[in-house]
């Protein structure tokens, strides 16, 4: 907890060099759409710090280029010190892509004047680029689409409309970047307009010094791990090279420590740094409401062992078979997972409904603990711009 933000004062005012530091501290904050309350990584830094400002997150993004946006294990902001070691997921998603797309959709058939004819992909790509060199920030909707397209199937990215497809293609391999977004809409670029040089052109590492930042960054932000984990943090090297790496450094710059768990399964064997039994200091005192995609939570199983706690997103679930909600947000209170909250924006009437609360098996719905989870709704719902909070009947289900 205290590695990934979750000991630091949340009162603490914090400007715009401490939300960048923050955001070094975590290594990424994942990105995601759905806005039943708050996306995903406003929700993240709120947590942390309820004086966190979105505006200081879209500067550092957009203007300041402190951050640059791609892909961990989802969509994420990054410390653009960070952009270096993208390098060589570019190259392989090139490979991979390049590879799917010529087993999917070898050729794009275009409509209009242009019936009748093919167009290579890599032609599509050349023209797709020309156009964001000649007309800068590009989103898809500025293209037209040579072929149709639909969206969704079996092959998913791929069935978007091939310009768009091109845009991903060329953002995903570093030819682009995403400069801004129009709403949630991506707007694109050159890398060489959004990436500052002294970044972009930095000397690329060998083999053995990626892998060593790769374990060494993910192991200093969980504290201690197992080498699939450290191989899952940035989902950037395969287990076996993590394995490997503890082998090598431990002893040098590695303990092991002997991790037992919450949900009574046997311990595991982990690694940590030297110092990782000097005391923490202490969580804040207070309920906190967790994105279900915050870095504490986003590894289920980790989750489960260490908090005992069993988590999972009921959004594809339907609705008939939820257990708990379409989008149900776990509760921190301190250093233990007490729970479960339902509650949505209901932006056209400025109201933050609560709907449903479930609590863990041997938490009390205590005077003093519902006084801490009213105060913290309270904030969210100041912080989401809400005018009042509603608990609707019934809304306390355990």
């Amino acid at each position: 907890m205290a590695r990934q933000g979750l000991c630091l004062p949340p009162q603490k005012r914090q400007d715009k060099d401490g939300l960048q530091a923050l955001i070094y501290q975590l290594g990424f904050v994942q990105i995601d759409s759905i806005r039943t309350v708050e996306r995903a990584h406003h929700m993240i830094l709120f947590t942390r710090n309820q004086t966190y400002r979105p505006e200081h997150l879209r500067q550092l993004a957009e203007q300041d280029r402190r951050l640059f946006e791609h892909w961990t294990h989802d969509a994420a902001l990054i410390p653009v010190e960070f952009y270096p070691h993208w390098r060589r997921r570019f190259a392989k998603a090139e490979v991979r892509l390049r590879e799917r797309w010529r087993k999917i959709r070898p050729k794009i058939s275009p409509r209009g004047k242009a019936a009748g004819k093919t167009i290579g992909f890599e032609d599509l790509m050349d023209q797709v680029k020309s156009h964001v060199e000649d007309h800068g920030p590009t989103r898809s909707r500025d293209l037209k689409a040579p072929g149709g397209g639909r969206k969704g199937g079996q092959n998913g990215w791929w069935e978007w409309h091939p310009a768009k497809t091109a845009l991903e293609f060329l953002w995903r391999t570093g030819e682009l970047s995403i400069c801004h977004r129009d709403g949630f809409q991506k707007a694109y670029d050159l890398s060489s307009r959004v990436i500052p040089d002294n970044i972009r052109l930095a000397p690329a590492q060998d083999n053995g010094a990626f892998i060593d930042w790769a374990c060494g960054t993910a192991l200093d932000r969980l504290g201690f791990a197992t080498p699939g984990e450290l191989a899952a943090y940035w989902a950037s090297i395969p287990p076996a090279e993590a394995k490997k790496w503890c082998a090598q450094n431990h002893g040098s710059q590695l303990i092991e420590v002997l991790v037992e768990n919450a949900d009574g399964s046997p311990p595991r064997l982990c690694y940590g740094r030297p110092g990782l039994l000097d005391d923490p200091p202490p969580p804040p005192d207070r309920i906190r409401v967790l994105s279900p995609f915050d870095p504490l939570i986003r590894d289920r199983k980790r989750l489960r062992r260490l908090f005992n706690f069993d988590y999972r997103i009921e959004i594809f679930v339907p609705e008939a078979k939820r257990t708990y909600g379409y989008y149900v947000f776990p509760l921190l209170q301190r250093d233990r997972l007490i729970g479960r909250i339902d509650m949505k924006a209901r932006r056209d009437d400025g109201v933050l409904a609560v709907t449903g609360l479930w609590l863990e098996p041997g938490v009390r719905f205590t005077n003093g603990r519902e006084a801490k989870l009213r105060a913290e709704v309270r904030r969210h719902a100041k912080f989401i711009g809400m005018g009042a909070v509603l608990w609707e009947p019934g809304f306390l289900k355990r």
